[in-house]
């Protein structure tokens, strides 16, 4: 179970189109820019050791509303100086603002109000129809000629199957969105069920929406 006691308000925030961390779920990623080596140094002398996820759009690399702050719960240091670090997914959070500072990474004020419920226990899907999700999705991986271990898929708790294929599947960054911002398990699957269907006719979940 997640635990986020007294968030802070202001946290550093990482941009990176089409990464995506949702509550319980686990982001590698890797580090090497200088103003990120620096985040992660300033971070990891904070108590909650929480970074941002969160995905920029447009040319002026503006930033979603809503994002997802993990907790560093693992880092390892390369011969020449970059960082493979862990990221575990506490609770969505609401951007406030851009705060302007003197760090060379980019922080915001954020709210956690509304996200209560990633600070719960596990998800279920009441109205999961397993079958038929994994007969869409074994097609979609064949389309995309993708692998994966399928006896472990199969024998996966709701929660970590959906969240997981949300976080690893190859879709563009406004899907990836769609997906982060799902009020529940159930509605992030009946997301990514229709990115799946609109992916094998080619077409997209804005295409969907309108």
């Amino acid at each position: 179970m997640n635990k986020l006691d007294n968030p802070p308000g202001t946290i550093p925030v990482f941009p990176l189109p089409g990464a995506l961390l949702l509550p319980r779920g686990r982001l590698p990623l890797h580090l090497f820019e200088p103003r990120y080596l620096q985040m992660l140094d300033d971070v990891l002398k904070t108590e909650s050791r929480l970074i941002g996820m969160i995905q920029p759009y447009g040319k002026d690399n503006k930033l979603h509303h809503i994002g997802c702050a993990g907790r560093v719960t693992a880092f390892s240091e390369t011969e020449d100086g970059r960082y493979m670090i862990t990221m575990a997914g506490q609770s969505r959070f609401r951007v406030l603002n851009e705060v302007d500072g003197s760090t060379p990474y980019r922080r915001c004020h954020v709210s956690w109000q509304g996200f209560e419920r990633d600070l719960g226990g596990v998800e279920k899907d009441a109205t999961f129809d397993r079958p038929k999700f994994m007969a869409a999705l074994a097609r979609y991986f064949e389309e995309e000629n993708l692998s994966t271990d399928w006896e472990s898929l199969q024998e996966a708790e709701d929660e970590l199957l959906i969240n997981s294929l949300s976080m690893l599947c190859p879709f563009p960054p406004e899907d990836k969105q769609a997906l982060l911002e799902a009020p529940s398990l159930t509605t992030r699957r009946e997301t990514l069920m229709t990115l799946i269907e609109f992916s094998l006719r080619g077409g997209s979940v804005e295409e969907f929406m309108q």
